[in-house]
């Protein structure tokens, strides 16, 4: 479509298109991308518009899109309800998991290697700052750690092994 037919329909209908956009998205940036949209489809040749149905095609192409954005719109909604709702979830499951881990180590663990357990992972205390702490060296504190790290695979993920 030539560039000055395309002018004319936009100067023509551009304010009554913007007021149906307005009307259906209650939204003035929403309804003048919807528009500009519609223009730049035409701009680029990909409709072709016969004298008599300009103004009809316009405006239903305008509701249209309307109509596309706001479905599309649900459809994101949605998707993002249903991600959080699964995240929750996620969570709840590892809440309780990491509840079981600490029981276990607590009831299954000597005292130093909770105490090693605890400093490592809860602390974040490097191999050579729990050696000092416990007065133990690095091979014997990474021991422990292997003792605890190996007990809790067996209890809690037994196909891994």
């Amino acid at each position: 479509m030539e560039r000055q037919r395309i002018q004319r329909l936009f100067k023509q209908h551009y304010a009554k298109m913007l007021r149906v956009a307005r009307t259906i998205l209650y939204d003035e940036q929403e309804s003048k991308d919807v528009v500009s949209d519609i223009f730049e489809g035409l701009l680029r040749g990909q409709t072709v518009l016969m004298p008599d149905t300009e103004e009809r095609y316009l405006l239903t192409s305008v509701r249209n899109q309307c109509l596309k954005r706001i479905r599309h719109q649900e459809t994101r909604l949605r998707m993002e309800a249903a991600t959080a709702e699964q995240t929750s979830e996620v969570a709840d499951n590892d809440d309780e998991r990491m509840t079981d881990i600490v029981e276990f180590v607590v009831g299954h663990l000597t005292e130093q290697e909770q105490r090693i357990f605890h400093l490592r992972f809860a602390e974040g205390y490097s191999y050579e700052e729990i050696a000092s702490a416990e007065g133990i060296s690095r091979v014997a504190v990474w021991k422990h750690l292997s003792h605890a790290l190996k007990e809790i695979r067996n209890r809690f993920n037994p196909k891994a092994l």
